[in-house]
Order: C-alpha cells, then structure tokens, then sequence
C-alpha cells in the first residue's frame, strides 16, 4: 500500500512568510506503526530540504483521520488506519526536535477554507468533507471547535437514516453509509447488477442522464441536503463549504443541494453552498496553518 504526504505553498494574508510544503510518497508500509514511522521520516526529510532551500523551519503541522485529541498529541482512533491511543506529535517530535502541532484533517481543512479559502471573512462556516468518508468540522472567527471529547464535527456517523446499512462505527443508517463515495458506488452497483462505476462516475452518468445513475446521485443529496439542514438547526451558520473528492462534481452537486435546502428548510436559515476553494488540499493548507500557530499556542510534544 502506498501513503502520499502532501504540502505545498501557503500564503500568509498580510504576512511576508510563506509556509513551504512538498508532497512525498512512500510504498510498502504495511501496519499502524510504519505508516506513523512514514509520517515521521517525511516530516524529517522536509526539514532537511527546507534547510537546503536556506529556510529556517519554525514547527511541524500534522494532521489525521478519525478521533483525534490534539491537546494530547494522540490519535484516539484512526480506523483505516488501525491507530488506536497512537502519540503521534511525540514520535514526530522525537524525530524532528522541533514544535509539533497534531490535529483532525478536516479540521484542518475547515480552519484554511476559513482562512486563506472559500470562508474568508466570514465569521462562521460548516465544511463537510464528503469523500471515502465523510466527516465535518465548524469554525468561527479562523478556529475550529474541537468539543469536549474531540468528537465534534465527526457528521459521517450521524444518523440520517434508521436501520439503514452497517457503518464501520458500528451503528446502521449513518451519513457516511449514504453520501460517501462509496456509498454512491455501492447503491449503483445494487441497482445495476455488475455495474463498477465510483462516484465521479455515477455524478457523470447522471449527468449526461442516465436515469438509475441520476436516481441513486438524487438520493445521495437529498439524505445530504437532510444532514446540513439538521446541523444548521445546532450551528446556523451563513455558509457551508463543500469539500472533499465528491465535491468535485460541482454544480451536480451543488445545485440540487440547494433546490433542496430551499425547499424543505422550516425555522432553519438557508445557508450559502459553495465549494471548497482549496480543493483536496484543504486538509495540507490546514496543517501548516497548525505549524505557523504552534509556536505561538505552545504545542509541543508530549
């Protein structure tokens, strides 16, 4: 199995530092600890080409899928991972010797879009990341709300659909078992016995107007347009960014989000839909956001 660490260029609004970010990939690792030994190497490697390019790195930004409690440096549990209790910012750390700052990809992701992406000047935002998985996070005023367990933003596991189909969570009926991509792909193939088609498959058949592609695509985004309506009702924010691969569908997406939005909201506000600006690096912006805060927040290993 091979793992891509991903970077690249991030502009400070109003600041004169850039931060710097390359992508890497690495093939053979094949359980929890290499891929966090990966994750370690890379982040050295980069420190060394930083310093090379006559750059004086600051801190390290890291980011991961599932629970994650960035206090605590840990990854509570990363399913598709297999990391459980893992203190990923202090291997990091022990590898690098510098800051470390660990936290939730789509955290991260939510927190660029709000600052240098499509949220921008707005004070609040919701940015579901619907993709292999789907997850959520809120920001407000450029800072993501993380909840008292870091468990906030985790809307792939709320249910939207009682009894519906297993979850690897363990519940039935879950957002992710709906509107993740392969969930999309799945329904198509019940529908479409032998059919083999992903999402962005499924979004360009409905497209062109293929009727089973068009009904099992409609149905994503109505079970969607149902989970934003339920999280407007808790967050009421004026914007929701749309991220994610799935989000690359564009306006098969998002047009039918919002004739729905339209139409079923009651006492919810209606929020502006837009993608995410960012695209799939969201999530990489994010993290060296979380290396240019780290020295001023004081996260350190540990």
């Amino acid at each position: 199995m091979s793992y891509d660490v991903v970077g690249g260029d991030c502009p400070q609004p109003g600041r004169s530092t850039r931060i710097t970010w390359w992508r890497a990939a690495r093939a053979g690792t094949t359980g929890p600890h290499d891929v966090a030994a990966l994750v370690a190497d890379v982040a050295d490697e980069l420190r060394g080409e930083a310093r090379r390019l006559g750059l004086m790195p600051r801190a390290v930004g890291v980011v991961a899928p599932g629970i994650v409690d960035a206090a605590g440096g840990t990854v509570v549990w990363a399913a598709n991972l297999d990391w459980r209790d893992l203190p990923l910012r202090r291997i990091v750390h022990e590898r690098v010797g510098m800051p470390v700052a660990l936290d939730h990809d789509v955290r991260a992701g939510g927190v660029a879009e709000a600052r240098i992406g499509a949220a921008r000047g707005t004070t609040s935002s919701l940015f579901p990341a619907l993709g292999t998985g789907v997850s959520g996070a809120f920001t407000t005023d450029g800072r993501a709300y993380a909840g008292t367990h870091a468990r906030a933003g985790e809307i792939g596991h709320m249910v939207v659909r009682p009894g519906g189909a297993r979850c690897g969570c363990g519940g039935r009926g879950c957002l992710e078992t709906e509107v993740s991509g392969p969930a999309v792909a799945r329904k198509y193939a019940e529908a479409v016995p032998g059919a083999r088609a992903g999402a962005a498959e499924v979004a360009a058949r409905a497209e062109a107007g293929d009727p089973v592609a068009r009904r099992v695509w409609l149905d994503a985004v109505s079970v969607l347009a149902d989970a934003v309506l339920a999280a407007q009702l808790l967050l009421d924010t004026p914007l929701v960014v749309i991220g994610g691969g799935m989000s690359r569908a564009g306006e098969t997406l998002l047009g039918p989000l919002r004739d729905l939005l339209a139409e079923r909201a009651t006492v919810q506000h209606v929020p502006r839909i837009v993608p995410a600006a960012l695209g799939d690096t969201a999530g990489c912006h994010g993290a060296a956001l979380l290396a240019w805060d780290a020295p001023n927040d004081g996260v350190v290993a540990g």
